[in-house]
């Protein structure tokens, strides 16, 4: 049987990590050591890794563990050995974009939020799959692979895209936390479909320098981690901000929007997502029905938005030349941007503005709107491309995660499965644009009333 060490973040996360490090328990040598081990032994069923930097990350943390035993300390993220999702440009390391065509020259150089992560003492193991150009929502990559969902060992089901490899990597203990990105949902529904926990920033919160563009008006970056306590602890170090404390849940105030966001959701989605909602209520959150936007308008503006500037960013030529080695539903996502005109573009960028503060004026008197993550769990790969109407069905994966990209907020996706489902729910919380702490200390004191969420059965893996 393969050596499979234990997760050396499993019990108590970042926080403890830092804690077992400073007094000797640890080293940062011996738990990249023990990631590494990890993605030797599992990655080979799962897929989540592009490019493993084994030598590279070793020399990190030897680094590290060189500077703690001077007297050098970097903070709470030191030594932690994270994924980057291979959109991102990390010096030394390959970058595919998860397509098979060379745009690294559009990705640039490793910019300032990889470097920020490397000031702050995290160890990069590697790149992480992702969907060809980060344009998809289920995770399915025929170009360059698509990991396997965790959950199922037996059926390949969708590990949700377009930051797919980073999701599978975090749930599986294949390194501490992953970085991805959200242009329409990219972080919140691989941690949904895995179980895990996504952070969607505000836009411009944080550098897309050295990111590929796929939608300078949307894209954002953010963590998957196993809790939000560790997304917390990441926010805090990244923005310079004190790391939130967890919200009391006696007094919240959470919209449930009346339309769209609870409608045609899968059952055991549904009864996932009541049976949290009554728990916060059980704890005191007040839940009221709310009238927000018109969410159905996500449907005009992000393909008005997102496919013409990822091709204003590749070029047309260059698109041209990628096309017939692309995934064939990407490049079919990412042509109709050649359908939109200058002025239906700027009149969706317009649209997206006043839609922002029309989210915001709704938010009034609230702490945030909630709703599923993904409207069902994780659907077999085999139905995707099988099945028409699956594929139909698939296409909505973004449905409830577009409205916040498009309403400039910032979101979390936390785990709910725990109330009744085999496959993976997620339970998102919307909140006004900047509010990023406050998101977190509500996914803090969420988490904590429920419990743990419980971890894929990883055994089927080794053998």
């Amino acid at each position: 049987m393969t050596h499979c060490p234990p997760d050396p973040l499993e019990n108590g996360g970042i926080a403890s990590y830092a804690v077992a490090l400073r007094t000797g328990r640890t080293s940062a040598s011996a738990a990249t050591r023990a990631y590494l081990d990890r993605i030797e032994a599992l990655d080979g069923k799962l897929g989540a890794y592009q490019y493993v930097a084994g030598g590279q990350a070793m020399a990190a943390a030897e680094a590290i563990d060189q500077l703690l035993a001077a007297g050098t300390d970097l903070g709470p993220l030191m030594g932690v050995p994270v994924g980057i999702k291979d959109i991102y440009a990390v010096e030394g390391m390959p970058t595919t974009n998860g397509s098979l065509y060379d745009a690294s020259h559009i990705t640039g150089p490793e910019g300032s939020f990889v470097h920020g992560l490397k000031q702050a003492g995290c160890i990069v193991l590697g790149k992480t799959k992702t969907v060809e150009y980060a344009l998809g929502a289920t995770g399915v990559n025929e170009a360059r692979g698509t990991p396997w969902n965790p959950w199922d060992l037996e059926t390949h089901r969708a590990p949700g895209g377009s930051s797919s490899g980073s999701g599978v990597a975090t749930a599986t203990g294949m390194c501490a936390f992953a970085m991805g990105s959200d242009t329409g949902g990219s972080v919140r529904i691989p941690a949904c479909f895995n179980g895990i926990f996504g952070h969607k920033t505000t836009i411009g919160m944080l550098p897309t320098d050295g990111v590929f563009p796929l939608s300078p008006t949307l894209d954002t970056v953010g963590p998957l981690t196993r809790s939000a306590a560790d997304a917390a602890i990441i926010h805090a170090i990244v923005t310079g901000e004190n790391i939130p404390s967890a919200a009391q849940l006696s007094g919240l105030r959470l919209g449930r929007p009346t339309t769209y966001f609870f409608e045609d959701i899968d059952a055991d989605v549904r009864a996932c997502i009541d049976e949290a909602l009554a728990s916060l209520i059980a704890a005191g959150v007040e839940i009221v029905d709310v009238e927000i936007p018109d969410a159905t308008e996500r449907e005009w503006v992000f393909p008005a938005i997102c496919p013409p500037e990822f091709l204003a960013a590749i070029g047309e030529n260059a698109f041209n030349q990628a096309r017939p080695n692309m995934d064939p539903t990407t490049a079919a996502r990412a042509a109709k941007g050649f359908d939109v005109t200058g002025v239906q573009h700027a009149a969706a960028v317009i649209r997206h503005h006043e839609l922002a503060a029309l989210a915001d004026d709704a938010m009034d008197g609230l702490d945030g709107w909630v709703g599923p993550t993904c409207p069902f769990v994780p659907m077999p790969i085999g139905h995707l491309r099988e099945n028409e109407a699956a594929a139909a069905r698939s296409a909505q994966s973004s449905r409830n995660t577009q409205p916040s990209n498009i309403f400039r907020q910032c979101a979390i996706s936390t785990p709910v499965h725990q109330f009744g489902s085999v496959l993976p729910v997620g339970l998102q919380i919307m909140c006004r644009n900047g509010a990023d702490a406050h998101a977190l200390a509500i996914g803090m004191a969420i988490e904590a009333h429920f419990g743990p969420s419980p971890r894929p059965d990883l055994s089927g893996t080794l053998g």
